[in-house]
């Protein structure tokens, strides 16, 4: 199994992203996540909606490291140019 796929799917499934961005080296992963629905949300609640969907697979270890970025599409337009690899 593919863990970045896994995790991929599990967030895609979960939420309504419009866009998502997911980068690991062994067990640490990134993830970059856009979505209109985190705009009525404060930052607590965007990484429990990123985590929620990971929590087996952050229980099992196979996770040992997650960072997450959340964005709005508005966001996303603005601060994209500053994360993303050219």
């Amino acid at each position: 199994m593919d863990l970045n796929n896994e995790v991929e799917r599990l967030l895609r499934e979960a939420l309504p992203l419009d866009e998502l961005h997911v980068k690991s080296e062994g067990s640490h992963f990134q993830v970059i996540a856009v979505s209109g629905a985190f705009a009525d949300m404060s930052r607590l609640k965007r990484q429990q909606a990123i985590n929620g969907p990971l929590m087996e697979l952050i229980a099992q270890n196979a996770i040992h490291a997650l960072t997450v970025k959340t964005f709005t599409p508005e966001q996303w337009a603005r601060e994209k140019k500053f994360l993303m690899p050219s």
